[in-house]
């Protein structure tokens, strides 16, 4: 899955890649993260209503539009690749609000025999570039005579993982290829087997991955130690 990730690359670098035209204030508040955790605000780009490619800040942990409430009372951070365009939750985004989320690596936590605490990892791209994961967004609004503001949120798609990946978690989060950037952010776009056939796992020897400390583990740390190598990782 993906409940925490990095993004540590200056904004200066943003643009370029990510081709957006507005920048809705984000770039003021965007600086060097750790730890990035649900229902914290993270960095995502999509196409706005006019058409204009922006880069927003989304409420990680999505609330469809049809919630009664501000909240769910299931995990919405994270988006199945085999049920996304099926489940109620995220049908309505998958079609219509898609968006990339900007990160440049991310945690996972692998299950170790005999012990019921979890080795946590650091998985990055080889090169150490910026990327997207495959998002998808909502905008929540409260109803007349409800109290609360309206709220954009988002969810990180996760598939099978990798053969880098296998042996640590049996699922990782969809990081897109930029040549698929365009279509998915298309919100015109209603090719949904074309669609799906984007949210496979990324190449395994384009990736790197090693062990970090549990100091990772508190999202109160968000500091260059959570990134640490604590042993190289093996194979």
């Amino acid at each position: 899955m993906c409940g925490r990730y990095t993004l540590t690359t200056p904004a200066d670098k943003y643009k370029a890649q990510l081709k957006y035209e507005r920048a809705r204030a984000i770039l003021e508040k965007l600086f060097a993260r750790y730890n990035i955790a649900p229902t914290q605000d993270v960095a995502a780009v999509r196409t706005g209503t006019d058409g204009v490619r922006e880069l927003v800040a989304l409420h990680w942990g999505l609330i469809p539009s049809w919630s009664k409430e501000s909240k769910t009372t299931f995990s919405t951070i994270n988006a199945k690749s085999e049920t996304v365009a099926e489940k109620p939750a995220f049908r309505g985004a998958f079609r219509h609000r898609r968006c990339l989320i900007l990160a440049d690596g991310y945690y996972e936590w692998q299950a170790r025999p005999g012990s019921r605490a979890k080795q946590p990892w650091y998985i990055k791209l080889a090169g150490g570039d910026l990327f997207a994961f495959a998002g998808l967004w909502e905008r929540w609004e409260p109803k007349p005579n409800q109290p609360g503001e309206p709220i954009e949120s988002c969810s990180i798609i996760v598939t099978d993982a990798n053969e880098l990946m296998r042996p640590i978690h049996d699922r990782m989060p969809v990081i897109l290829d930029p040549a698929a950037y365009d279509v998915w952010l298309d919100p015109d776009c209603r090719d949904k087997t074309g669609l799906l056939s984007l949210l496979r796992p990324y190449p395994a020897d384009e990736m790197t991955a090693w062990k970090v400390s549990t100091h990772v583990n508190s999202p109160r740390h968000d500091d260059a130690e959570c990134l640490e190598p604590i042993e190289a990782a093996e194979g």
